[in-house]
């Protein structure tokens, strides 16, 4: 997986930050759907690397639940996590024993499950 990340990383669009990011997600059977960090000149229009994959999934028809792992790389060459913003988006898609498998670039990574990354989840049954 390391090997697909930092070739991934080439494909990133940060002119901005300098600092790249791919991810790429697996679903439980086994496909693969790849992202990367694409910026813009406000900084807020652009997308973060691992929506970028769970997008292109749903994209192709996958559903909520339907993820077994997602796999992270920045260009930093340490250990990336993903950022709030895409934890939520975890969190509305994956279920909590999802692994959060996180890489620095020269391939050491660490894995959590959503659960571990966010303890106190917020989801839509903290709507009603």
């Amino acid at each position: 997986m390391k090997e697909k990340l930092q070739e991934l990383l080439k494909n990133s669009y940060s002119p901005y930050s300098n600092y790249s990011v791919a991810a790429i997600l697996v679903t439980k059977d086994n496909k693969e759907f790849s992202g990367v960090n694409v910026e813009d000149a406000t900084t807020r229009a652009g997308t973060c690397a691992e929506r970028n994959a769970i997008f292109n999934a749903i994209t192709q028809g996958y559903k909520k639940n339907d993820f077994k792992e997602i796999n992270i790389m920045s260009s930093s060459g340490k250990i990336t996590y993903p950022c709030f913003v895409c934890r939520q988006m975890m969190v509305e898609m994956f279920s909590l024993d999802t692994k959060i498998k996180c890489y620095s670039t020269n391939g050491e990574y660490v894995e959590h499950t959503l659960k571990e990354l966010c303890p106190y989840p917020f989801g839509s049954e903290d709507l009603l």
